[in-house]
């Protein structure tokens, strides 16, 4: 199905939504009502109706409200996520708001880490309802690994069954909770605000689970990221499906839990409310869902990646196109990294209740920076200040309330998902500043007074032909400049005939899928300027680009690139292409304050660890030449030496 297709609703649009979309937010039955008692604590009727009373009023305001309704407003050309709501407030030239987005980037990636490890504990766990001595772990792991391992191959074939696969999750979370509630319909009540207040602010811990319950939304995000995938109208239809059936389940575990009040909580509500004979087919289709969850958080995470990587706040690093899908990328390094952080917390906590404690510590930091971000997007569009107002005071509480709740899971193993996201914020925040320190530095000259020069180098006949075709990468945004460093390359390094240069810009753009160029002819057949104006979410295939540019140029007879030799040129034979790269190192001839060292230092590691400029670029390394100069950025003071002889 297209892009456009899922711009409509349609019965094909929400089963593929439901695929695709709600994985995450759709697994939390799995371990909410768990967390919210406590595994071996003594079940009380307070509670559960509390809880049950603060998950659907969570349900209503934070994700129904803020993020179904609100934030799903903020469509980047039809796509979503915290770098693209972003790129869209980025054009309020307001510097700080860089902070909420890599922040909020940061922890959401972190706390993707976890996400696949509970939801596939948590399935995986049921076995014990069948056989209490069964050791889940190995299980998990081997599940993980082949997850992560069929990420190269793409997910088109499977994808289609991913839909099916949640509308049957969906429709057994719906008929599990109604069965249950029927039992017990007075547990409808808990719709009533003041179950909530009454747990939050007249018992004594009541406040502390507002953590647990925050694990239902915790999807939310996730969601917003994949608003490109679906759409928003199939989101919000699909959207009530969904929340009907999570409501179902949550009440209907309730229901068991009241009728069990007094005793101790030793198994999952989850499989408890499910009949003997139904047990092993409900662990299947739950570890199904699990897996679809996992895989949708794996495919949102090549995505931030990608667009942190085109905004310039990660290294290059090698991007793979699996399937002719959309938007679907796969990228190794980020792959195997997940893999390894998801058998780390699985081995370090062992079980989905410990991984419930210290899930959601960052993803609440990220709903603040979204809130944050979006708050400004409504500015933008000059929605009703008392309405800005409104949202903002109404969100920064329930968000606040959520973190301060969640505080207590730190040394839980919260502090495990902060320390990733601190090490993401810190090599995001490096790559930006060493970047903007560096470009700060580069001298640009007027193209147009070496004109003359390049036209009389490409004639000269006593300087050796280095290619017919001389392509460099530019970083100038002005047409008219060009880097003093290409034109050393070009007369004194080497000197460096051609029978045409070609100086090629990328430019990239707040829209996620603009593909567009231009081209400045300076001199006719001689020296010719390309820029290509692209998308935060299209890869830079410059090779495959810039052939395609030549190629139109040729057909419209605006350029000649047949050899310019005479035998060559006789047959009509193509000249040669080179591309040449400049790559700046930081020369030791610096002096530089100290935290710009630091910042220097962890970009040159990070660059060595990365991609090279020319595999980023997508160049065919058997015609590109890269080039090293120092870059003397703070020269030291002049030096007092003596001649003594």
């Amino acid at each position: 199905m297209s892009s456009l297709d899922l711009k409509k609703v349609s019965a094909a649009g929400a089963l593929i939504t439901l695929g695709i979309i709600f994985g995450d937010i759709g697994t939390s039955p799995l371990y909410v009502l768990k967390a919210i008692v406590g595994e071996n604590n003594v079940i009380n009727s307070d509670t559960i109706l509390g809880g049950l009373s603060c998950i659907f009023w969570t349900l209503t305001l934070q994700t129904t409200v803020k993020y179904i309704i609100l934030t799903l407003r903020a469509d980047n050309k039809g796509e979503g996520g915290i770098f693209a709501l972003y790129a869209l407030v980025k054009k309020a030239k307001i510097k700080w708001l860089m902070f909420p987005a890599v922040i909020g980037g940061s922890t959401l990636l972190a706390d993707g880490i976890i996400t696949p490890p509970i939801s596939v504990a948590s399935a995986i766990e049921g076995l014990r309802a069948i056989n209490p001595e069964i050791h889940t772990i190995p299980i998990v792991i081997a599940i993980l690994t082949a997850l992560f391992a069929i990420q190269q191959f793409g997910t088109k074939f499977i994808g289609k069954f991913f839909g099916p696969a949640m509308l049957v999750w969906f429709l057994m979370l719906s008929i599990l909770g109604a069965l249950q509630i029927s039992t017990n319909i007075s547990v409808i009540a808990a719709i009533n605000p003041y179950y909530a207040y009454k747990l939050l602010f007249l018992h004594p811990e009541g406040f502390l689970v507002l953590g647990a319950v925050f694990l239902c939304t915790t999807g939310a995000e996730a969601l917003y990221s994949d608003l490109g995938h679906c759409g928003k109208k199939n989101i919000r239809v699909t959207w009530i499906f969904v929340k009907t059936a999570l409501l179902l389940n949550y009440f209907g575990q309730g229901a068991w839990l009241i009728a069990q009040e007094g005793q101790k909580l030793t198994s999952n509500p989850f499989y408890s409310i499910m009949p003997q004979w139904f047990i092993p087919s409900g662990i299947a289709i739950s570890t199904i869902a699990a897996i679809v969850a996992s895989q949708a958080l794996i495919s949102g995470s090549f995505t931030l990646i990608n667009e942190a990587m085109r905004l310039n706040f990660w290294p290059k690093v090698k991007v793979n196109y699996p399937t002719d899908l959309k938007g679907q990328i796969y990228i190794p390094s980020i792959n195997w990294l997940l893999l390894v952080g998801c058998i780390g917390i699985v081995l370090y906590f062992r079980e989905s209740s410990g991984m419930e404690a210290a899930y959601g510590l960052a993803i609440v930091l990220t709903m603040l920076m979204t809130t944050t971000l979006l708050t400004y997007y409504m500015i933008i569009k000059r929605y009703n200040p008392i309405f800005i107002g409104f949202c903002l005071i109404m969100y920064l509480a329930i968000e606040t309330s959520f973190l301060i709740a969640n505080l207590h899971k730190f040394t839980h193993g919260g502090w495990i998902t902060l320390l990733i996201g601190s090490v993401l914020i810190t090599v995001m925040l490096a790559w930006y500043y060493a970047r903007k320190i560096r470009n700060r530095y580069v001298e640009f000259v007027k193209l147009a007074e070496y004109l003359p020069v390049l036209e009389d180098l490409s004639r000269d006949l006593s300087v050796p032909k280095y290619a017919t075709h001389l392509v460099y990468l530019t970083s100038a945004n002005d047409r008219e400049e060009i880097e003093s460093k290409i034109i050393y390359s070009i007369t004194q390094k080497q000197p460096k005939r051609a029978d045409i240069y070609w100086f090629v810009h990328v430019d990239v753009v707040d829209e996620p899928y603009r593909m567009d160029y231009k081209v400045n002819e300076f001199i006719h057949d001689d020296v010719i300027r390309i820029d290509f104006i692209l998308g935060f979410r299209v890869a830079p295939r410059i090779n495959m680009m810039f052939r395609k540019v030549v190629e139109d140029m040729v057909n419209k007879k605006e350029v000649d690139i047949t050899s310019r030799y005479k035998s060559l040129n006789k047959n009509n034979i193509i000249g040669d292409f080179r591309f040449v790269v400049i790559e700046k190192f930081i020369s030791f001839e610096n002096d530089l304050p100290f935290y710009e060292k630091l910042i220097l230092d962890i970009y040159a590691f990070l660059k060595r660890k990365g991609l090279s400029e020319e595999k980023a670029f997508g160049l065919d390394t058997s015609s590109v030449t890269v080039e090293t100069v120092p870059l003397i950025i703070a020269p030291p003071k002049e030096i007092n030496l003596k001649r003594i002889g």
